[in-house]
């Protein structure tokens, strides 16, 4: 490597392609009054489908392109029109689908032109067409075209971000967390699909992800909502505290976000009306319900992948590991968007990380004993709603003997003495239930044998709380006069 070198680079000693100079003089000319002119090569790309295709561009207007690994060199500068002459070639972007295609932009701003010029060519320079045809505001500093996409072009100015998709005939100003600054320096990061800005004043700016603007054309736009198209997402399953103190001193930008995101387009903002958003499952049951955005253009939604928690028995304290919420299986799942009388539907899918050691009998296994404890914790919940239930009418009655033996069951169910903010009374049915239910559903893998055997305990426990209830209820005819809510209409409601 290195033992030998070639020059390859072109005359730049004039931008008129008619008086070539052929000595390679570094740059260094004279005019016809025998004054010395400087030229600066600025920018060069080297095609990554032909790496004999290099195109350079320079500080005085140059734009040329070898074809043969710079054996021979041609200036296309004539080619451009409607570009000042010596006007400064900033930066050259090459398509990654077409070895013809390149882009150009300019910088007049030393000769006090502020306008934005951008240059397409398809044919290696014979031919170049203008990409802006307004929307554009200030000098033009870079481009970037997508490498999906060709008609998905970012532009950097000295005021901010513009984008396209339509190759140029529509430019917008992109103003999402990205200020008008001067934006120098622009690469796409093809495994991330993010937009990297070097900027003059405020540093790097990443923007996740822009594979959405790829689906955006005009029947798009018109749609009242369109869900943009999502790859599958690995369920995260790593557990750490990885915040960095002390980062508002460093350049440590956020990591990927673990959740899922659900992304869609409206057409217009959402202002009148109900708009609720549901995750159902295989069967049509909703697993989760959230929050969505409302606002008009692109809405992006995170779903951490788990299921509503449980509702969890009332008692005096709280019982922390009821707020556990469990993390679903791999499957298929569907969004469920209801704006007014329309209905939206999406399928989204969760895989397990192919990297990951924990075989599919582990996790089977696992979200086997977390269903049953959830379905029990909020079995429980319903019967200490009922309990209550019974404790009133029996109040009301001042039928003191029945009162005593429910207070006694209900002892047993949940914790009734104390508070939150007073010494820990001892834990009950609930309390060691939601703290197995918790323990389970938070270490990776299939319970172990002890998890195994405190949930046969819970069982009996529980198999022994439920046989009294029904006891009494055949004992005091009278509670049938009681009117409770059936189990699922209990869980739906808020209290």
């Amino acid at each position: 490597m290195g033992e030998s070198w070639q020059i390859i680079s072109p005359d730049l000693t004039t931008n008129d392609p008619t008086k070539q100079d052929q000595d390679n003089s570094g740059g260094l000319s004279k005019d016809n009054s025998g004054a010395e002119n400087h030229t600066t090569l600025f920018t060069i790309a080297e095609s990554e489908l032909d790496e004999n295709v290099i195109w350079v561009g320079t500080d005085d207007g140059n734009v040329q392109v070898t074809q043969d690994g710079g054996k021979t060199w041609t200036n296309t500068i004539s080619n451009i029109k409607g570009l000042p002459a010596h006007t400064w070639c900033y930066h050259i972007e090459l398509s990654t689908l077409d070895k013809a295609t390149a882009y150009a932009v300019f910088d007049g701003h030393t000769a006090n032109d502020k306008t934005p010029y951008a240059y397409k060519t398809s044919d290696f320079g014979k031919t170049w067409k203008s990409i802006i045809k307004g929307g554009v505001e200030g000098v033009v500093r870079n481009i970037q075209v997508d490498y999906e996409n060709p008609d998905l072009l970012f532009l950097g100015t000295e005021l901010g971000l513009y984008i396209t998709m339509n190759g140029g005939d529509q430019w917008y100003k992109f103003t999402n967390n990205v200020p008008a600054v001067a934006i120098h320096y622009m690469t796409l990061q093809k495994q991330t699909n993010d937009l990297v800005l070097g900027t003059h004043g405020r540093g790097v700016i990443i923007i996740d992800d822009i594979s959405p603007l790829r689906e955006i054309n005009e029947a798009m736009l018109q749609e009242k909502l369109h869900f943009f198209s999502s790859d599958p997402i690995i369920i995260d399953e790593v557990q750490s505290f990885s915040g960095s103190f002390g980062a508002e001193t460093q350049f440590v930008g956020g990591n990927k976000p673990t959740s899922a995101q659900i992304k869609y387009h409206l057409k217009k903002r959402h202002t009148f009306g109900k708009m609720s958003m549901v995750i159902l499952n295989s069967e049509g049951d909703t697993i989760s319900e959230i929050g969505p955005g409302k606002t008009k253009g692109i809405n992006i939604v995170n779903w951490n992948y788990n299921m509503k928690q449980p509702k969890v028995a009332k008692g005096k304290t709280f019982a922390f590991g009821g707020f556990t919420t469990p993390q679903l299986q791999a499957g298929k799942y569907v969004v469920k968007i209801k704006k007014g009388k329309d209905v939206f539907e999406q399928t989204i899918e969760l895989i397990y990380d192919p990297k990951s050691t924990i075989t599919l009998t582990e996790r089977e296994n696992k979200y086997k004993t977390v269903l049953e404890l959830y379905n029990m914790c909020e079995s429980l919940a319903y019967d200490v709603y009922c309990v209550d239930a019974f404790l009133d009418y029996a109040n009301t009655l001042k039928n003191k003997k029945l009162t005593a033996k429910l207070n006694t069951l209900k002892e047993t169910m949940v914790i009734t003495t104390g508070d939150n903010y007073v010494g820990t009374a001892e834990p009950q049915l609930r309390e060691k239930m939601t703290a197995i239910f918790s323990r389970i559903e938070s270490n990776p893998g299939a319970p172990t044998s002890t998890e195994y055997e405190n949930l046969d305990q819970i069982r009996k426990l529980y198999d022994s709380s439920r046989a009294e209830l029904s006891k009494l209820e055949k004992k005091y005819k009278l509670l049938k006069r009681v009117e409770l809510k059936s189990k699922e209409q209990f869980l739906k409601s808020d209290k």
